[in-house]
């Protein structure tokens, strides 16, 4: 297949949706946990996610253009502030996916998919039970995109893991809790280690045949 932008535009509109949200690979899967002013609490798959920066730790996910009537995620961390990234791994893939139906407002897709949330250490956004990686997250700006999106960057508040999928250098294994990726809207991948390189340095660069 080889296509230009004009042909890529004539394509079939949910053949060309599924091919465009392919192409970018392998993506996180993260369930965002929020919980209104009133304690309603929301949960909703995004595939977005992004490391900003370490120091200080922050991340950033985009939220699609918010509509007349928007949904729970991006009003509820404007109203409160905060917000939950939860890793998503194999045993609950499915309950994780069917979070991104859009529900009658005011109804939790907790309840509805059968997700236990937790509540951790006095934060306000509710945690995914059974996510092996919990982060809190304080949200700092959003940044409108031209395409209507919003790019929501946050600040790192709080992280739970396992001890034992974290190695000496302070790297995280996903295989070891079986964690998973979206290639385009709906299809799920394990994730398998490959291999392990050193930090890359001129004087360092191995001869390449």
């Amino acid at each position: 297949m080889h296509l230009h932008k004009e042909e890529i535009e004539r394509l079939e509109r949910t053949y060309k949706l599924n091919l465009i949200n392919s192409i970018s690979g392998i993506k996180p899967a993260n369930l965002i946990g929020t919980r209104s002013s009133s304690k309603m609490d929301n949960v909703a798959i995004f595939s977005s996610v992004v490391h900003l920066g370490s120091s200080p730790a922050q991340l950033a996910f985009i939220m699609r253009p918010q509509s007349e009537i928007p949904r729970d995620t991006y009003p509820n961390i404007l109203e409160t502030g905060f917000y939950t990234i939860n890793h998503v791994s194999e045993s609950f893939i499915e309950k994780a996916h069917y979070t991104s139906a859009k529900l009658e407002r005011g109804e939790s897709e907790f309840d509805r998919m059968k997700l236990e949330k937790e509540f951790i250490g006095g934060f306000h956004a509710p945690f995914v039970k059974d996510s092996p990686v919990k982060i809190g997250m304080k949200h700092m700006e959003s940044i409108p995109l031209p395409n209507g999106c919003i790019f929501v960057i946050g600040s790192v508040e709080m992280l739970v893991l396992p001890d034992h999928s974290i190695n000496d250098m302070g790297q995280v294994n996903l295989q070891g809790y079986s964690g998973v990726g979206i290639s385009g809207l709906n299809t799920y991948y394990g994730l398998n280690k490959l291999d392990s390189f050193p930090y890359v340095r001129e004087d360092e660069i191995p001869d390449f045949k």
